[in-house]
């Protein structure tokens, strides 16, 4: 029996091989995951693993050889309860809080509603920023978490700790069983509504 529908978004940073950990952990609770990845997550981690993990299809391009009837951002959107995406860039979380549909990920995220006074039915979206300290620090990245925010998207942190450029640092994606959490809590609510 399925405990809820996702969408997995993949954005391009070395945080993105935790992502096989993340499908296969949520697969194994019983979620839907159905994983988008932008061209630069490949570079990490190949579609391979992902639809190994998760079972389904991994997608990553806008405009697929074989056209589906529907719009793909549409139809995807209507595959999951919730999009989370972890990790999320700097420059993914740019272009989500400006409105930026140049690839797959981007235009699904912006045909998901978070804000439910919106619109009347609300479809969470949940971020894992991770990057770089310094990138997570700076005041544009900062103000487009705080944008974001005030949409309705869930916000999870990142973690210190070592980070892949070698210095210890915010920046880290934050833990599996973190995101699942969240993942589990969001779902819950939706499912009483």
């Amino acid at each position: 029996m399925t405990k809820g529908k996702i969408l997995l978004g993949i954005t391009g940073g070395i945080a993105a091989y935790k992502a096989a950990e993340l499908t296969s952990a949520l697969t194994q609770k019983g979620v839907e995951v159905t994983v988008i990845m932008t061209e630069s997550a490949t570079h990490f981690i190949t579609p391979l693993t992902l639809r190994t993990l998760s079972g389904k299809d991994v997608f990553t391009e806008l405009f697929p050889e074989k056209i589906p009837p529907d719009p793909l951002h549409i139809s995807l959107r209507e595959r999951g309860d919730i999009l989370v995406v972890a990790p999320a860039t700097a420059n993914f979380i740019g272009k989500m809080a400006n409105g930026i549909a140049d690839d797959l990920l981007s235009t699904i995220a912006l045909s998901f509603t978070p804000n439910y006074k919106a619109t009347g039915q609300a479809q969470p979206v949940i971020i894992a920023p991770a990057m770089n300290e310094v990138m997570y620090k700076n005041k544009i990245v900062r103000e487009n978490l705080k944008k974001l925010k005030k949409y309705g998207v869930k916000i999870i942190p990142p973690e210190k700790g070592y980070l892949a450029c070698g210095v210890e640092g915010e920046g880290r994606l934050a833990s599996p069983d973190k995101i699942i959490k969240i993942i589990f809590e969001t779902l819950k609510k939706i499912s009483k509504r």
